[in-house]
């Protein structure tokens, strides 16, 4: 399996909510960076502490925390970026902006990812403190 076809799938677990599939292509030691300066911004250190973070926004957008599109996936070795756009409503915030996940993937497991926002001011607004 291509490491495009790894972030395909990361992709579509994420949209689908499959923790089977995520749990399947992560790598237990993953390191991940959230940008901003939000409460869930900062490296979070392995599979435990992605997924606290990631139910804690899940909670906090009321379950709508999605990535609504994928555009391009490109290839460079062991990275892929994908061209996404994710959205979020609370309430009456709403959260709607293009971005760039980087994911690092090696042996066939997603290792390290990065996120970058189109309007990090936004996005620390919606998520807060």
């Amino acid at each position: 399996m291509s490491n495009i076809d790894i972030a395909k799938n990361y992709i579509k677990a994420v949209q689908t909510g499959d923790q089977a599939a995520l749990g399947s292509i992560i790598s237990p030691q993953l390191v991940w960076h959230q940008p901003g300066a939000n409460q869930f911004s900062g490296v979070k250190n392995g599979i435990g502490e992605f997924g606290a973070m990631f139910g804690a926004m899940m909670a906090a957008s009321g379950g709508t925390f999605a990535i609504t599109h994928a555009h391009r996936y490109l290839s460079n070795g062991d990275l892929v970026a994908i061209e996404i756009e994710f959205s979020a409503r609370r309430e009456g915030a709403t959260l709607n902006q293009p971005g760039i996940d980087l994911l690092r993937i090696v042996d066939g497991k997603i290792v390290e990812v990065w996120l970058f926002s189109s309007d990090p001011e936004q996005e620390d607004k919606f998520w807060g403190k």
